[in-house]
């Protein structure tokens, strides 16, 4: 598919979620309704395993390590786009948060601190995953691209067991993950 036209469909998705979470209280009924279907126990070690290896904080150690392996292979280049992605991303996020200012779900771990829209695991494992696939899933192959998804699948369950994030943070998190991805992506490819 065409990188403009993900990019303007994340964009899109993005937008339409932030507006009907500011002004739509259907849309944040049917967004605490969803939620509460999705999470119906609460079964947390293992869930808190999954979120502690994808904390936003430790995300960027990863991030950080996999631009070292670059570097230590001359690919200086692509170490820059590999650091300035995340940081993207992550700051994309930072700011989204503080404008947004939702309240994470009723029954939420008092480990989960900070706003709940859009989710900081679910950016940082979705961004880190497409990084991951656009330098490594040609090497690697199919087994590498479901490895990558099959992580991705077990932080949203993750965020959604632990009762941090409604549905829509997920989305919303995703969402903005392709977008700077994207961006990212055209940037790389500009040099």
């Amino acid at each position: 598919m065409n990188s403009y036209i993900v990019l303007l469909l994340a964009v899109s998705t993005l937008l339409l979620l932030i507006f009907n979470i500011k002004n739509s209280r259907r849309f944040n009924l049917f967004d605490h309704w969803l939620h509460h279907q999705l999470v119906k126990r609460h079964d947390g070690y293992k869930w808190q395993v999954i979120a502690f290896i994808n904390d936003p904080k430790l995300m960027v150690v990863w991030d950080v390590l996999l631009a070292g392996l670059l570097l230590n292979e001359g690919r200086e280049l692509t170490a820059f786009w590999v650091l300035g992605t995340l940081a993207f991303a992550d700051i994309s996020g930072i700011i989204l948060k503080r404008l947004i200012r939702r309240k994470r779900p009723i029954m939420h771990s008092n480990m989960e601190t900070g706003y709940s829209f859009p989710s900081g695991h679910v950016l940082g494992a979705t961004t880190m995953g497409l990084i991951l696939l656009q330098l490594f899933a040609k090497t690697y192959g199919l087994v590498f691209v479901i490895s990558i998804i099959a992580l991705w699948v077990t932080v949203i369950i993750s965020r959604l067991s632990l009762k941090a994030h409604y549905p829509s943070d997920i989305i919303g998190a995703t969402s903005l993950a392709i977008a700077c991805f994207s961006i990212s992506q055209q940037l790389l490819f500009a040099f």
